[in-house]
Parts: structure tokens; sequence; C-alpha cells
């Protein structure tokens, strides 16, 4: 992958995160969302760590989605303990030495035995201490952070978080900053849209994707090294960009196709790079066709009341149970709209998610789109092909 920084972008960020952007209240927590693959980690560990680190803040960098089998409560205490591990390093050495299985560390108690463990302190005091120890602002950044509601142990972490940003800021002096990324805007709003929320009155941001700059960059690059391409059309890359959904990997992937020796082009490359920005559109749709219509009746009404309802999807209320009979012509009860829901969750790769709280959404919000285009163009809900046959409900 290209490298493309974004420094422009990280240093008004941490500004924001300071506290010393005029209007915005980043410092309170910064909630961004990107779809997926469309370079939002890069970003952040790439961009956005060192900007932060440049200014003399610690920060710590978490990905909730780098084992999903793990707990996101454990993984999010996991990383600060190993941030936290070094700067208390050498005062558990001392104490050990000294016999001492405890040792007072900022007016707190710690385990010797436990350094670079969160166990037996909170994560609260485990956030004071790292930053106390390192005379510096914290920074914590959760990358796809929506994981994180899950599971009572992920929810409760956030909610300490929260609690931590009250006790460690202070107006004027921002001692904790929290960074939260989601590729799921709406799985993301649950952190700050109910009064429930831990972080509720935060705004949601809308990660700007790569644009014309990148494209420009990217034509440079091709010029410098295939003079005899010059000049490349921005307009048409652009576009192929936009049709790939801003998603670089998938951009790179296929330009380097187009420009291989192998490729035996008759025409331009950017002709052909819009041909295959075409052709994977027209993939991913036909596979979302596909997995709908492998549905069985229930699960396509419960799945069809998600993409028209969006973050108002409640799957038991009067209205969703009607919804379910009408689209499937027989009565559907609670406990079999549960069932189907399960089910979706339960497919290779999941269709559904669900909170700890028992909230559904999309698992893949590219699913909206997907709906809303068939939708506009009069196509919705997608027609089996000729022959084959519609599965039944058990």
């Amino acid at each position: 992958m290209i490298a493309f920084p974004r420094a422009a972008l990280a240093n008004e960020l941490v500004a924001a995160l300071q506290g010393k952007a005029l209007l915005g209240d980043a410092h309170n927590g910064l909630f961004l969302a990107a779809p997926r693959r469309t370079g939002k980690s890069t970003f952040l560990q790439g961009d956005l760590r060192p900007a932060l680190q440049a200014v003399g803040v610690v920060v710590v960098y978490v990905d909730l989605w780098a084992d999903i089998r793990r707990d996101p409560g454990g993984l999010i205490a996991e990383a600060i303990a190993r941030a936290l591990a070094p700067q208390l390093g050498l005062v558990a050495r001392t104490a050990r030495k000294a016999g001492l299985e405890k040792v007072k560390v900022g007016g707190l108690e710690v385990d010797t035995s436990k350094i670079g463990k969160v166990d037996g302190l909170t994560l609260t005091d485990a956030l004071r201490l790292l930053h106390e120890h390192a005379g510096q602002p914290v920074a914590l950044i959760i990358d796809e952070a929506q994981h994180a509601l899950t599971s009572e142990a992920g929810e409760a972490a956030m909610t300490a978080l929260k609690s931590a940003r009250d006790q460690l800021n202070q107006p004027g002096v921002v001692n904790l900053m929290l960074v939260m990324s989601g590729s799921d805007r709406d799985k993301l709003l649950r952190l700050v849209n109910t009064a429930g929320a831990p972080f509720y009155g935060s705004q949601i941001q809308r990660m700007p994707p790569l644009g014309p700059d990148f494209i420009a960059h990217i034509a440079a690059l091709i010029e410098a090294q295939r003079p005899e391409l010059k000049p490349v059309d921005q307009a048409l890359l652009q576009q192929a960009f936009e049709v790939f959904g801003h998603r670089p990997q998938f951009f790179m992937a296929a330009l380097g196709q187009v420009l291989s020796p192998l490729a035996a082009l008759s025409g331009r490359f950017e002709a052909a790079l819009m041909g295959a920005a075409q052709h994977q559109q027209a993939e991913d749709e036909a596979q979302m066709d596909a997995d709908y219509l492998g549905l069985k009746p229930t699960e396509q009404a419960v799945l069809w009341r998600m993409l028209e309802q969006g973050p108002r999807f409640r799957p038991y209320d009067a209205e969703a149970l009607r919804f379910y009979r009408d689209k499937t012509a027989h009565p559907v009860n609670a406990t079999q709209a549960q069932r189907a829901l399960e089910a979706l969750r339960q497919r290779m790769p999941a269709l559904v998610w669900k909170s700890a709280r028992g909230e559904y959404a999309l698992e893949d919000a590219a699913m909206h789109r997907w709906f809303e285009k068939r939708s506009q163009a009069g196509l919705w809900p997608p027609a089996p092909p000729q022959g084959m046959l519609a599965l039944e409900d058990d």
C-alpha cells in the first residue's frame, strides 16, 4: 500500500483534542465514523498517533477487532497495562528487591506482581498512574469502538473511561483524550445517543474519505514511473475511486492490474480501471443479492425491516410484526422473529450484529447503500433467478 500522509487532518484533530479548537467537543471525546477499508485505521496509526506523540502525548492504541474472540473490555485493559508497564517497571523492580509485595504509587497501592496487568486497579486508576508517571497527557485510541457494546465488560469499560475523562480533565486542562472510531455510524451512535449511553451528548463525526489530493498523488507517481501515460486523467481516476467506495486497497490492486505489462491494454488504462471498479461493484451487489435470496421468508422480512428502519429498528413491536406478516403472508410472532434474528447472526459471515443490551443492527453498513440503490431503481426486493426455488420457513 502506497503511503499517503494526512498530516493536515491529523494536526487539526490534535488541536481539537487539546481543546484548542474554537468550536467542537472533541476534548470530551472524538468519535469518528468511516466505512470499512477506507483508510481509517491507517490514519489513526500512521498519522494521528505520531501527531499526538509529536506534541508530547502518550498514546495507547487498541483495535477491538484485532481478536474478536477476546472480550473487548479485556483488550482495552491490556492495552492500558502495556503502556503502563514501562512507566512502573523501575518502581516494581525496586520494590521487589526490597521485598515489598505492594508499593504506593501516586497515592495508589499497586501489587508489584501485577505490573503489566490492570488486575486490582480500575481503568481510571491505571490511566491516572500512566499520566502522572509519564508527566504527559494520555490519548486512548480505540479502533472499532462499537465492538465494546457486544459484551457487558466492554460496556463497563466504556463507562469507566467516561468516568476517567471526567476525573482527569479540568476546565482548560485536558489530561485524557479519548478517540473512538467505528466502521458503522449507526452502531457507534449507541455510545452517545441515549441518556444511558456512556458518552451521551457527544457527536459522531464523519471522517473525510481520501479525496482529490490522494488521486493527484497517485497520478504524479504514475506519470513519474510511466512518462508515456502523461497526462493522467485524474477526473476519471477520481470517479473510479468513488465507485470502489473510496477503498484504497481495492483501488490500488486494480490499478496495479491494469498497469501491469501483462494486461495487454488496447486503450487508456483509466477506462480499464473504471471498468474494473464497475465490475467490483457489480460483484459486491450480486453477493448481497445472493445472501438475501438464500434466506428463509421470515429472515428476509426481518432483514428488510432492518434495512428500511436503520437505527429506528425495533424487532418485536406491533408494527414490525405486522410488517413481517405482510411480507411473508403468514403470522409471525416475537419468538419466530427472534429465531430469524439469531439465524442472521449465526451466518458466516454474519448479517446481523447484536449489542449486550439486545439491540440489533446490520453487520455491514454497505447493505444500506445496496438497499437504497435497488429501491430507487424500483428493483426491490431482489428477484430470484429463473428456476431458483425459494426457501421455506421451518
